[in-house]
């Protein structure tokens, strides 16, 4: 049987898909069936490479002695690759490098984390889609007082200043909830501003103060009398430098 690459990069994509063709929307496989042809590629498509094909790219695919290799990201897209050159298991060398340096750069390998694996990209997510399911993510757990789901977005790297289209921060709606320990944990660990306003003008200690959480209230006052008198004495240190550094004599 002979084919052109266009036509097992149709092949590869229907098994994709789960059955059904990309160009004619024609449902061509059942979904039990491509699972099973799918299991087979992964643990014995690439010949004797088969097992270390697995480790490195972790992806299901078919390799023939013709030099090509049909690869497969299910749910994601259909790969064929040509180039004849073999390697000593009857497997296309240039094919081999491709697959290798794909999952390289994106993170389509069967056990990549989709959350944080930072060094690799992930374009089934779009950009502000992924920003959008993170401010959502990072306000449920403020709101519910989730801290440890909260120290995860930390350490992931996450902005903890983010806010809705509203204005509104974690800081806001763990107030609102009266989740102390969560406010805790954003103004002494996060280092998020105490004060920032919502669309409305609204501050974390207004929230507090509307619902009713006295012990917010009182944390978030001893928060902003702590740290006025912290910056006056570092304002004040920064002038004094300045003026020793210019010689200048302070007023007594």
């Amino acid at each position: 049987m002979e084919a052109t690459c266009d036509t097992m990069a149709v092949i590869s994509a229907t098994l994709a898909n789960g059955g059904i063709c990309p160009i004619t929307e024609e449902k061509v496989l059942k979904p039990e069936s491509v699972r099973d042809v799918l299991s087979l590629m992964h643990s014995c498509g690439m010949y004797d490479y088969s097992g270390q094909f697995a480790f490195k790219v972790g992806l299901p695919a078919k390799s023939g002695v013709c030099g090509g290799i049909l690869l497969v990201i299910p749910n994601v897209m259909g790969i064929f690759a040509w180039s004849p050159p073999l390697d000593p298991l009857g497997n296309s060398c240039r094919g081999l490098q491709f697959c290798e340096e794909l999952v390289g750069v994106f993170n389509f390998h069967r056990y990549d984390n989709l959350k944080h694996a930072s060094n690799k990209k992930d374009p089934r997510r779009h950009k502000y889609e992924t920003m959008g399911l993170s401010i959502v993510n990072l306000l449920f757990s403020a709101a519910s007082g989730d801290v440890t789901a909260m120290r995860r977005h930390k350490l992931s790297g996450m902005d903890m200043t983010l806010c809705d289209y509203d204005g509104r921060t974690a800081l806001h709606l763990a107030a609102a909830e009266g989740h102390l320990e969560c406010v805790a944990f954003l103004l002494e660990h996060c280092n998020v501003p105490h004060n920032p306003k919502d669309r409305w003008g609204n501050m974390p200690i207004t929230e507090a103060r509307t619902f009713g959480h006295q012990k917010v209230v009182d944390y978030l006052q001893q928060w902003e009398v702590a740290h006025t008198e912290e910056s006056n004495q570092e304002e004040e240190l920064a002038i004094r430098k300045q003026a020793s550094e210019q010689s200048v004599p302070l007023p007594q």
